[in-house]
């Protein structure tokens, strides 16, 4: 079976929706064809393999905020051929050349989050080329139950949402020696507990946010992750007069992250709207058995995280609320260690990749209904 897959970047390019689409191709190799569209960081095309993965990355003439221009988009998509083409949206490139090719195979909408936008100018430019993919579509999936219900864009097509929950690796560095000396390191270096944030530093994560809550708790504070905003927030660091609990950690290695993430004593996720619709952050922290601090902005974020039993959930842009969570995880160990469990549990039980790998293949076989040679993953 051949699956296309049309997204915006892959990896080394950083982000959250980069990442899943990797492990969805990487972890389903086995058992189908992947081949991945999308646009490369410069003005050349390029095919290279990933594992077993055909990545093409398209010419890039320009760039409009987050968009690149791939111009020969519509016409690289005319020339394949595929059983099934997943379009991972929001990914306003795709969304057109797919409107301009018209290819044959059945089409699959992975809808990882809503377009943020000004409502005119998402009607006018946008959402006409969103419904016209979403209409031709056998299934859309979500990542969560919470996403389907509540997605405008997705109101009309509810009989068509298919939930498949991200999975994550269940974490296997936790008895190495190395992380374990390593987070030791870190733990002394820092003089006292730490609040861990992981994410790119950009306006929606609502890192501002943290770093006001951070004022009045006795924490270090470290962020993984870079951005746009990184300056911006180091100069409000300095201003909170914060600056030298704060460490911003730039992008780190995995083994420094799993270090990390061994050494602290929570993760935040302090986002400030439905740009944020899953939080994969908190599944990697939870799989670890650390409690996670989120904001319940309406979309799967505090579905992952489960207020008062996995983590604690606040109001989303409301600095006290969060400091008071954080605050009140930081005085009570027994507490940290009882919701750590539990979310060890439900990432074990409900998001783990053999399961979104089953789930995946499943989904293709309804679609195609063809039965594919696969064994179940154990």
């Amino acid at each position: 079976m051949k699956v296309l897959h049309l997204g915006k970047f892959y990896p080394p390019a950083k982000g959250g929706m980069e990442a899943i689409l990797q492990l969805i191709c990487r972890e389903t190799s086995s058992y189908v064809h992947n081949r991945v569209i999308v646009a490369n960081d410069r003005f050349v095309r390029s095919e290279e393999k990933d594992r077993a993965v055909d990545v093409v990355r398209l010419a890039v003439v320009a760039r409009v905020g987050a968009v690149a221009l791939c111009p020969g988009f519509p016409l690289q998509l005319a020339r394949e051929h595929a059983d099934i083409i997943v379009l991972h949206e929001p990914n306003p490139m795709a969304l057109v050349a797919y409107f301009i090719a018209r290819p044959e195979g059945r089409l699959i909408v992975w809808f990882h989050s809503e377009v943020i936008r000004p409502n005119w100018r998402y009607r006018l430019f946008y959402r006409p080329f969103l419904q016209f993919a979403l209409s031709r579509a056998t299934r859309i999936v979500v990542s969560s139950p919470a996403l389907a219900h509540t997605a405008e864009a997705l109101r009309e097509w509810q009989g068509k949402c298919v939930v498949i929950p991200f999975g994550v690796e269940q974490a296997s560095d936790l008895d190495a020696a190395e992380t374990a000396a390593r987070a030791e390191e870190i733990r002394s270096q820092s003089g006292g507990p730490i609040v861990l944030f992981v994410g790119r530093l950009v306006p929606y994560k609502g890192v501002d946010v943290l770093l006001d809550a951070m004022r009045s708790i006795s924490a270090a504070l470290v962020l993984v992750g870079d951005g746009p905003l990184r300056q911006e927030l180091q100069r409000k660091a300095e201003s909170a007069g914060i600056a030298d609990r704060v460490r911003f950690a730039g992008e780190v290695t995995a083994e420094e992250l799993a270090a990390l993430y061994r050494a602290c004593e929570l993760v935040v996720l302090p986002s400030v709207t439905r740009q944020e619709a899953f939080g994969v952050v908190q599944i990697e922290a939870m799989a670890r058995g650390k409690p996670v601090v989120s904001t319940r902005v309406g979309t799967g974020v505090d579905w992952v995280n489960l207020d008062g039993e996995t983590g604690l959930v606040v109001p989303p842009g409301d600095a006290a609320a969060l400091g008071a969570a954080i605050d009140r995880l930081l005085r009570d160990p027994v507490e940290r260690q009882t919701m750590g469990a539990a979310g060890q549990e439900r990432a074990r039980s409900v998001f783990a990749v053999d399961g979104m790998v089953n789930s995946i293949l499943s989904l293709y076989h309804d679609v195609t209904g063809e039965h594919a040679r696969r064994q179940t993953v154990a």
